[in-house]
């Protein structure tokens, strides 16, 4: 049996940071999709703004209402470009710790950075959508939902591994208290899209 499946059998750290860093990579790779489907979309609305989308499902899920919001190019292009070029650097990060990669504490704060400029970035794009354009982009929240894996995998391992090492931080993710945010924050979610756009969805 070679040392790093040993290590992996029966060490319940290394189980943990890898199991966070398969989360980093499912988020990534669902977000990476996301961005992917959306900047096709956007050059579609580029050619024709009336445009119907795959996902304009209902008067609640509409991707085009959405693109064709100003807050969809708050950088003077497509939001998703941005998914385009950052998300990959994820994956990569994912996969390297996959294979037990071990990347300076540096490097591994300023991924982390990353994380927390995505995650209120989405945050911001949601209530954008669920407050003044009132409408909701199904790619666009399946892009939260990878960016809130990224956050929750990226914070988990880099506590795990000491890249991160601040008190509070260490015994919410010793008692899993992590895991119980990461599940309320979507609950939260469900609940108040069901809540507001409950009829208009189903």
């Amino acid at each position: 049996m070679s040392d790093k499946l040993r290590r992996w059998l029966f060490h319940r750290e290394s189980k943990q940071q890898h199991v966070a860093a398969f989360v980093l990579l499912f988020g990534s790779g669902l977000g990476l999709l996301a961005s992917f489907m959306l900047s096709i979309e956007s050059l579609v609305l580029a050619k024709n703004s009336h445009a119907v989308l795959n996902c304009d499902l209902s008067s609640a899920l509409s991707c085009s209402v959405v693109a064709n919001h100003w807050s969809a190019e708050l950088l003077g292009f497509p939001n998703s470009f941005i998914g385009i070029v950052t998300l990959p650097v994820m994956v990569t990060i994912a996969v390297a710790l996959l294979a037990d990669t071990k990347f300076p504490k540096w490097f591994m704060r300023a991924a982390q950075l990353g994380a927390v400029a995505g995650l209120l970035f989405a945050a911001w794009m949601f209530y954008m959508s669920y407050f003044e354009i009132g409408v909701l982009c199904p790619w666009c929240l399946t892009l939260d939902v990878g960016i809130l894996l990224i956050f929750y995998g990226l914070l988990r391992y880099n506590v795990l591994s000491k890249n991160i090492e601040q008190r509070v931080l260490s015994w919410s993710v010793k008692k899993g208290y992590d895991t119980l945010a990461l599940a309320s924050v979507v609950a939260l979610a469900v609940a108040a899209i069901l809540a507001k756009f409950g009829s208009g969805i189903f």
